[in-house]
C-alpha cells in the first residue's frame, strides 16, 4: 500500500483525500500490472509518463535537483499546465515510480495511450530529462533504449530526439 503525506493546504490534498491516494495507486498499479491492462485515461497517461520520468531520472542513482527542476518544466511545457501542477504531478509520480516495479508495463501502457508521433515527443522529454544534469550514464543509456524499444521507436528516432533534448528544444 502507497502511504503519501499531503499537506492539508496543497494543490494534491484539494485535489484528493490523502486516504484516496493510496488506494488509488493501488487501483492503478493492479490495472497496470494486470496480464491485459485496461487502457489508461489522460490523467494516467500523463502520471505513467511522470513516473517514467522520475524513473529516468533516478537511473544512475543520482536524483539531482536539476533533473527535478526538469521535470517540472517538461511536464508544464507538455501538459500545458502551471507549475504548482507540474510539481504536484512530479510528487505523485515519485511516490508511484516508488511503488511500480516494473518500467516495461509502464512504457507498454504509455504506448497504447499514444500516438506515434507523441511517443516521438515523449522520448524527448525522457532524454531532456536523462540529460538534465549534464552527464549521460550507462546505466540512463540502458534505460533509454529499454523504453524507446518498447515505444516503438527505432534507435534513429531515439537518437533524434535525444539531439532535440540536447538542443533544448521542446
Amino acid at each position: 500500500m502507497v502511504t503519501v503525506a499531503c499537506p492539508p493546504a496543497s494543490p494534491l490534498a484539494r485535489r484528493f483525500s490523502c486516504a484516496y491516494l493510496p488506494r488509488m495507486f493501488d487501483s492503478f498499479l493492479r490495472r497496470l500490472l494486470a496480464p491485459s491492462p485496461t487502457p489508461l485515461s489522460a490523467p494516467e497517461a500523463d502520471l505513467a509518463l511522470a513516473a517514467l520520468m522520475v524513473r529516468a531520472a533516478r537511473a544512475d542513482g543520482d536524483y539531482a535537483p536539476d533533473e527535478i527542476a526538469r521535470i517540472d518544466r517538461v511536464l508544464a511545457a507538455h501538459l500545458n499546465i502551471g507549475p504548482f501542477e507540474a510539481a504536484d504531478l512530479r510528487t505523485r509520480a515519485e511516490t508511484l515510480e516508488t511503488e511500480a516495479p516494473d518500467t516495461v508495463r509502464f512504457t507498454r501502457a504509455l504506448k497504447a495511450a499514444t500516438a506515434l508521433e507523441d511517443r516521438r515527443h515523449l522520448m524527448q522529454a525522457l532524454w531532456s530529462v536523462a540529460l538534465a544534469d549534464g552527464q549521460r550514464e550507462a546505466q540512463e543509456d540502458r534505460l533509454m533504449r529499454l523504453v524507446s524499444d518498447l515505444l516503438g521507436l527505432t534507435d534513429v528516432e531515439s537518437a533524434l530526439a535525444r539531439q532535440r533534448a540536447e538542443r533544448g528544444e521542446m
